[in-house]
Protein backbone atom coordinates (compact mmCIF):
# COMPACT_ATOMS: atom_id res chain seq x y z
CA UNK A 1 0.00 0.00 0.00
CA UNK A 2 1.49 3.34 -1.06
CA UNK A 3 1.58 6.48 1.06
CA UNK A 4 0.78 8.45 -2.12
CA UNK A 5 -2.63 6.77 -2.19
CA UNK A 6 -3.64 8.90 0.81
CA UNK A 7 -3.00 12.25 -0.84
CA UNK A 8 -5.59 14.92 -1.64
CA UNK A 9 -5.58 18.56 -2.72
CA UNK A 10 -6.43 21.16 -0.10
CA UNK A 11 -6.60 24.89 -0.91
CA UNK A 12 -4.54 26.67 1.78
CA UNK A 13 -7.36 29.09 2.58
CA UNK A 14 -9.43 26.20 3.99
CA UNK A 15 -6.95 25.64 6.83
CA UNK A 16 -8.58 27.23 9.87
CA UNK A 17 -6.26 29.76 11.49
CA UNK A 18 -8.47 30.66 14.44
CA UNK A 19 -11.26 28.99 16.38
CA UNK A 20 -14.89 29.90 15.96
CA UNK A 21 -16.34 32.27 18.53
CA UNK A 22 -18.63 29.45 19.69
CA UNK A 23 -17.03 26.01 19.90
CA UNK A 24 -20.17 24.09 19.03
CA UNK A 25 -20.99 26.21 15.95
CA UNK A 26 -18.80 24.06 13.70
CA UNK A 27 -20.06 22.08 10.75
CA UNK A 28 -20.10 18.29 10.85
CA UNK A 29 -20.18 15.85 7.97
CA UNK A 30 -22.15 12.69 8.74
CA UNK A 31 -20.48 9.71 7.03
CA UNK A 32 -22.49 6.49 6.87
CA UNK A 33 -20.26 3.49 6.16
CA UNK A 34 -23.12 1.08 5.53
CA UNK A 35 -24.83 3.30 2.97
CA UNK A 36 -21.51 4.65 1.66
CA UNK A 37 -22.93 8.15 1.82
CA UNK A 38 -22.26 11.46 3.53
CA UNK A 39 -24.40 14.41 4.51
CA UNK A 40 -23.72 17.98 5.63
CA UNK A 41 -24.89 18.56 9.20
CA UNK A 42 -24.04 20.77 12.18
CA UNK A 43 -22.13 19.66 15.28
CA UNK A 44 -24.99 20.85 17.48
CA UNK A 45 -27.05 18.00 15.99
CA UNK A 46 -24.75 15.40 17.56
CA UNK A 47 -27.05 14.55 20.51
CA UNK A 48 -29.88 13.75 18.09
CA UNK A 49 -27.61 11.69 15.84
CA UNK A 50 -26.46 9.44 18.69
CA UNK A 51 -28.67 6.81 20.30
CA UNK A 52 -29.55 6.44 23.98
CA UNK A 53 -27.07 3.98 25.42
CA UNK A 54 -24.19 4.96 23.17
CA UNK A 55 -20.92 5.40 25.07
CA UNK A 56 -18.83 8.44 24.14
CA UNK A 57 -15.15 8.05 25.04
CA UNK A 58 -13.16 11.28 25.50
CA UNK A 59 -9.41 11.81 25.78
CA UNK A 60 -8.98 14.11 28.78
CA UNK A 61 -5.30 14.94 28.27
CA UNK A 62 -4.37 18.57 28.91
CA UNK A 63 -1.99 20.54 26.69
CA UNK A 64 0.85 22.39 28.40
CA UNK A 65 2.77 25.34 26.84
CA UNK A 66 5.50 23.17 25.35
CA UNK A 67 7.26 25.76 23.15
CA UNK A 68 10.07 27.56 24.95
CA UNK A 69 11.80 30.49 23.24
CA UNK A 70 15.22 31.40 24.57
CA UNK A 71 18.89 31.76 23.79
CA UNK A 72 21.97 29.58 23.59
CA UNK A 73 25.03 29.75 25.80
CA UNK A 74 28.39 28.35 24.79
CA UNK A 75 29.29 24.92 26.12
CA UNK A 76 31.97 26.46 28.35
CA UNK A 77 29.51 28.77 30.04
CA UNK A 78 27.06 26.31 31.53
CA UNK A 79 28.47 26.67 35.05
CA UNK A 80 28.21 30.46 35.12
CA UNK A 81 25.38 31.68 37.28
CA UNK A 82 22.58 33.43 35.35
CA UNK A 83 22.71 36.10 38.10
CA UNK A 84 26.27 36.96 37.08
CA UNK A 85 26.38 39.89 34.59
CA UNK A 86 29.43 38.27 32.99
CA UNK A 87 27.20 35.45 31.78
CA UNK A 88 25.54 37.79 29.27
CA UNK A 89 28.60 37.83 27.05
CA UNK A 90 28.20 34.09 26.48
CA UNK A 91 24.67 34.45 25.14
CA UNK A 92 24.44 33.78 21.43
CA UNK A 93 21.61 32.91 19.08
CA UNK A 94 17.88 32.66 19.63
CA UNK A 95 16.63 29.09 20.03
CA UNK A 96 13.39 27.20 20.36
CA UNK A 97 13.00 24.12 22.54
CA UNK A 98 9.85 22.13 21.90
CA UNK A 99 9.32 19.79 24.84
CA UNK A 100 8.06 16.48 23.47
CA UNK A 101 8.25 13.79 26.13
CA UNK A 102 9.01 13.74 29.83
CA UNK A 103 11.38 11.06 31.11
CA UNK A 104 11.55 12.16 34.76
CA UNK A 105 10.88 15.23 36.89
CA UNK A 106 13.63 17.24 35.20
CA UNK A 107 14.66 15.22 32.12
CA UNK A 108 12.88 15.65 28.80
CA UNK A 109 13.25 14.82 25.13
CA UNK A 110 12.60 17.81 22.90
CA UNK A 111 13.18 19.33 19.49
CA UNK A 112 15.72 22.14 19.31
CA UNK A 113 15.53 24.65 16.47
CA UNK A 114 17.82 25.58 14.92
CA UNK A 115 19.58 22.57 16.39
CA UNK A 116 22.26 21.50 13.95
CA UNK A 117 25.06 23.20 15.89
CA UNK A 118 23.77 22.50 19.40
CA UNK A 119 26.23 20.15 21.08
CA UNK A 120 25.99 17.94 24.13
CA UNK A 121 26.88 19.97 27.20
CA UNK A 122 25.48 23.27 25.93
CA UNK A 123 22.88 25.18 27.91
CA UNK A 124 19.80 26.97 26.64
CA UNK A 125 18.35 29.74 28.82
CA UNK A 126 14.78 31.03 28.94
CA UNK A 127 13.37 34.21 30.37
CA UNK A 128 15.90 36.07 32.51
CA UNK A 129 17.62 32.83 33.42
CA UNK A 130 14.44 31.57 35.12
CA UNK A 131 14.75 28.23 33.34
CA UNK A 132 17.75 26.44 31.86
CA UNK A 133 18.04 23.33 29.69
CA UNK A 134 21.34 21.44 29.56
CA UNK A 135 21.69 19.27 26.46
CA UNK A 136 22.55 15.74 27.58
CA UNK A 137 22.24 13.59 24.45
CA UNK A 138 21.20 13.59 20.80
CA UNK A 139 18.36 11.54 19.31
CA UNK A 140 16.88 10.90 15.89
CA UNK A 141 15.27 13.58 13.72
CA UNK A 142 16.64 16.51 15.71
CA UNK A 143 15.59 15.32 19.17
CA UNK A 144 17.74 16.26 22.17
CA UNK A 145 17.64 14.95 25.71
CA UNK A 146 17.75 17.89 28.11
CA UNK A 147 17.85 18.41 31.85
CA UNK A 148 15.73 21.35 33.00
CA UNK A 149 16.53 23.50 36.01
CA UNK A 150 14.33 26.27 37.38
CA UNK A 151 15.90 29.16 39.28
CA UNK A 152 13.01 29.21 41.74
CA UNK A 153 9.87 27.17 42.22
CA UNK A 154 8.89 24.15 40.18
CA UNK A 155 9.94 23.29 36.65
CA UNK A 156 6.29 23.02 35.59
CA UNK A 157 5.61 26.46 37.03
CA UNK A 158 8.47 27.93 35.02
CA UNK A 159 7.27 26.19 31.86
CA UNK A 160 3.76 27.56 32.39
CA UNK A 161 5.06 31.11 32.82
CA UNK A 162 7.53 31.10 29.94
CA UNK A 163 6.08 28.60 27.48
CA UNK A 164 3.98 29.18 24.40
CA UNK A 165 0.95 27.21 23.21
CA UNK A 166 2.26 24.55 20.79
CA UNK A 167 0.11 25.50 17.82
CA UNK A 168 0.80 23.25 14.81
CA UNK A 169 2.91 24.73 11.98
CA UNK A 170 -0.03 25.00 9.58
CA UNK A 171 -1.49 27.69 11.85
CA UNK A 172 0.63 30.47 10.43
CA UNK A 173 0.58 32.94 13.30
CA UNK A 174 2.09 33.30 16.72
CA UNK A 175 0.10 31.97 19.61
CA UNK A 176 -2.21 34.48 21.27
CA UNK A 177 -3.51 34.67 24.87
CA UNK A 178 -6.88 33.13 23.94
CA UNK A 179 -5.13 30.02 22.60
CA UNK A 180 -4.36 28.90 26.15
CA UNK A 181 -8.11 28.30 26.51
CA UNK A 182 -9.26 27.53 22.97
CA UNK A 183 -6.44 25.08 22.17
CA UNK A 184 -7.80 22.89 24.96
CA UNK A 185 -10.94 20.79 25.35
CA UNK A 186 -13.46 21.87 27.98
CA UNK A 187 -12.92 18.53 29.76
CA UNK A 188 -9.09 18.58 29.72
CA UNK A 189 -7.73 17.42 33.09
CA UNK A 190 -4.46 15.46 32.97
CA UNK A 191 -1.43 17.56 32.01
CA UNK A 192 0.95 16.06 29.48
CA UNK A 193 0.03 16.65 25.82
CA UNK A 194 2.05 18.69 23.33
CA UNK A 195 -0.90 18.77 20.94
CA UNK A 196 -4.61 18.78 21.60
CA UNK A 197 -7.06 15.96 20.83
CA UNK A 198 -8.84 18.37 18.51
CA UNK A 199 -12.01 16.36 17.87
CA UNK A 200 -12.98 17.41 21.38
CA UNK A 201 -12.76 21.13 20.64
CA UNK A 202 -16.37 21.25 19.49
CA UNK A 203 -17.89 20.19 22.81
CA UNK A 204 -19.43 22.70 25.19
CA UNK A 205 -21.19 22.26 28.51
CA UNK A 206 -24.45 22.84 26.63
CA UNK A 207 -23.81 19.93 24.28
CA UNK A 208 -22.61 17.69 27.10
CA UNK A 209 -25.81 18.38 29.02
CA UNK A 210 -27.90 17.56 25.94
CA UNK A 211 -26.03 14.29 25.53
CA UNK A 212 -26.76 13.34 29.14
CA UNK A 213 -30.42 14.20 28.67
CA UNK A 214 -30.47 12.02 25.56
CA UNK A 215 -29.22 9.06 27.58
CA UNK A 216 -25.76 8.98 26.02
CA UNK A 217 -23.14 7.72 28.46
CA UNK A 218 -19.65 9.22 28.63
CA UNK A 219 -16.29 8.23 30.07
CA UNK A 220 -12.74 9.57 29.93
CA UNK A 221 -9.42 7.97 29.15
CA UNK A 222 -6.01 9.61 28.72
CA UNK A 223 -3.47 9.55 25.92
CA UNK A 224 -0.82 12.24 26.06
CA UNK A 225 -0.58 13.35 22.45
CA UNK A 226 3.07 13.57 21.45
CA UNK A 227 5.20 13.73 18.36
CA UNK A 228 4.21 10.18 17.35
CA UNK A 229 0.71 11.29 16.40
CA UNK A 230 2.06 13.86 13.93
CA UNK A 231 5.28 12.17 12.90
CA UNK A 232 5.58 12.46 9.11
CA UNK A 233 5.59 9.26 7.10
CA UNK A 234 9.07 9.14 5.58
CA UNK A 235 8.71 5.86 3.67
CA UNK A 236 6.99 5.03 0.39
CA UNK A 237 5.05 1.99 1.61
CA UNK A 238 2.51 2.41 4.41
CA UNK A 239 3.46 -0.93 5.95
CA UNK A 240 7.06 0.20 6.45
CA UNK A 241 6.17 3.10 8.75
CA UNK A 242 6.74 2.70 12.49
CA UNK A 243 4.85 4.78 15.03
CA UNK A 244 6.58 6.25 18.05
CA UNK A 245 5.06 5.49 21.44
CA UNK A 246 2.77 7.66 23.54
CA UNK A 247 1.70 7.23 27.15
CA UNK A 248 -1.88 6.33 28.00
CA UNK A 249 -3.96 5.54 31.07
CA UNK A 250 -7.34 3.87 31.49
CA UNK A 251 -8.95 4.21 34.90
CA UNK A 252 -10.89 1.45 36.63
CA UNK A 253 -14.14 3.40 36.19
CA UNK A 254 -13.53 3.90 32.46
CA UNK A 255 -12.61 0.23 31.95
CA UNK A 256 -15.85 -0.85 33.64
CA UNK A 257 -17.94 1.50 31.49
CA UNK A 258 -16.28 0.34 28.27
CA UNK A 259 -16.48 -3.38 29.07
CA UNK A 260 -20.11 -3.04 30.18
CA UNK A 261 -20.99 -1.39 26.87
CA UNK A 262 -19.18 -4.18 24.99
CA UNK A 263 -20.99 -6.88 26.98
CA UNK A 264 -24.36 -5.24 26.34
CA UNK A 265 -23.73 -4.68 22.64
CA UNK A 266 -23.94 -0.90 22.91
CA UNK A 267 -22.07 1.30 20.48
CA UNK A 268 -18.80 2.87 21.58
CA UNK A 269 -18.15 6.25 19.96
CA UNK A 270 -14.54 7.38 20.08
CA UNK A 271 -13.97 11.13 20.22
CA UNK A 272 -10.80 11.55 18.19
CA UNK A 273 -8.14 9.30 16.74
CA UNK A 274 -6.19 9.29 20.02
CA UNK A 275 -9.14 7.70 21.79
CA UNK A 276 -9.31 5.10 19.01
CA UNK A 277 -5.64 4.20 19.39
CA UNK A 278 -5.92 3.92 23.17
CA UNK A 279 -9.01 1.71 23.05
CA UNK A 280 -7.72 -0.56 20.31
CA UNK A 281 -4.28 -0.84 21.95
CA UNK A 282 -5.91 -2.04 25.16
CA UNK A 283 -8.22 -4.41 23.30
CA UNK A 284 -5.31 -6.06 21.49
CA UNK A 285 -3.63 -6.68 24.85
CA UNK A 286 -6.71 -8.04 26.61
CA UNK A 287 -8.55 -10.18 24.07
CA UNK A 288 -11.04 -7.58 22.89
CA UNK A 289 -11.69 -6.02 26.28
CA UNK A 290 -9.92 -3.25 28.20
CA UNK A 291 -8.34 -3.21 31.64
CA UNK A 292 -7.39 -0.41 34.04
CA UNK A 293 -3.73 0.28 33.32
CA UNK A 294 -0.99 2.68 32.37
CA UNK A 295 0.88 1.83 29.23
CA UNK A 296 2.48 2.87 25.98
CA UNK A 297 0.84 2.79 22.57
CA UNK A 298 2.76 2.57 19.32
CA UNK A 299 -0.22 1.16 17.43
CA UNK A 300 -0.31 2.13 13.76
CA UNK A 301 -3.81 1.78 12.31
CA UNK A 302 -4.19 1.69 8.53
CA UNK A 303 -6.57 -0.06 6.08
CA UNK A 304 -6.91 -3.73 6.85
CA UNK A 305 -6.96 -3.16 10.62
CA UNK A 306 -9.63 -5.05 12.60
CA UNK A 307 -11.44 -2.78 15.07
CA UNK A 308 -12.50 -4.57 18.25
CA UNK A 309 -13.98 -1.75 20.32
CA UNK A 310 -14.81 1.37 18.33
CA UNK A 311 -18.21 1.45 16.61
CA UNK A 312 -18.33 5.12 15.56
CA UNK A 313 -15.81 7.94 15.34
CA UNK A 314 -15.95 11.71 15.70
CA UNK A 315 -12.86 13.28 14.16
CA UNK A 316 -11.56 16.44 12.51
CA UNK A 317 -10.11 16.59 8.99
CA UNK A 318 -6.46 15.54 8.75
CA UNK A 319 -3.36 16.26 6.67
CA UNK A 320 -2.72 14.43 3.40
CA UNK A 321 -0.58 11.30 3.67
CA UNK A 322 -0.73 11.39 7.48
CA UNK A 323 -1.14 8.44 9.83
CA UNK A 324 -4.32 10.11 11.09
CA UNK A 325 -5.88 10.04 7.62
CA UNK A 326 -4.80 6.40 7.30
CA UNK A 327 -6.57 5.59 10.58
CA UNK A 328 -9.79 7.24 9.38
CA UNK A 329 -9.46 5.36 6.07
CA UNK A 330 -9.10 2.10 7.99
CA UNK A 331 -12.35 2.81 9.80
CA UNK A 332 -14.47 4.23 6.97
CA UNK A 333 -12.71 2.76 3.93
CA UNK A 334 -10.16 4.62 1.82
CA UNK A 335 -12.44 5.35 -1.13
CA UNK A 336 -15.30 6.66 1.00
CA UNK A 337 -12.91 8.72 3.14
CA UNK A 338 -11.24 10.40 0.18
CA UNK A 339 -14.63 11.05 -1.45
CA UNK A 340 -15.82 12.67 1.77
CA UNK A 341 -12.68 14.83 1.87
CA UNK A 342 -13.22 15.90 -1.74
CA UNK A 343 -16.79 16.86 -0.83
CA UNK A 344 -15.51 18.79 2.21
CA UNK A 345 -13.18 20.78 -0.04
CA UNK A 346 -15.96 21.51 -2.51
CA UNK A 347 -18.29 22.64 0.29
CA UNK A 348 -15.59 24.79 1.88
CA UNK A 349 -15.35 23.02 5.20
CA UNK A 350 -12.70 24.34 7.61
CA UNK A 351 -9.77 21.93 8.00
CA UNK A 352 -7.39 20.74 10.73
CA UNK A 353 -7.14 21.65 14.42
CA UNK A 354 -9.49 24.65 14.59
CA UNK A 355 -11.64 23.33 11.75
CA UNK A 356 -14.86 21.36 11.32
CA UNK A 357 -15.45 17.68 12.00
CA UNK A 358 -16.99 14.46 10.71
CA UNK A 359 -19.03 11.78 12.47
CA UNK A 360 -18.45 8.33 10.97
CA UNK A 361 -21.13 5.76 11.83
Amino acid sequence: MLVEDFDYHLPPELIAQRPLEERDASRMMLVNRGERAFDDRAFRELPQLLAPGDLLVFNNTRVFPARLLGRRRGAGAQKISPHNPAAKEFLSGEMELFLARRESEDVWWGLVHPGRKVRTGEVLTFGEGELEAEVMARGDYGLRQVRLKARAGSIDGAIDRLGHVPLPPYIRRADEPHDRETYQTVYAKVRGAVAAPTAGFHFTERVLEQLRARGVETCEITLHVGLATFQPVRVGRVEDHRMGSEQYEISEAAAKSINRALDEGRRIVAVGTTSVRTLETAARKHGGRVAPERGESDLFIYPGFEFRVVGALLTNFHLPKSTLLMLVSAFAGKELTLAAYQHAVQERYRFYSYGDCMLIV
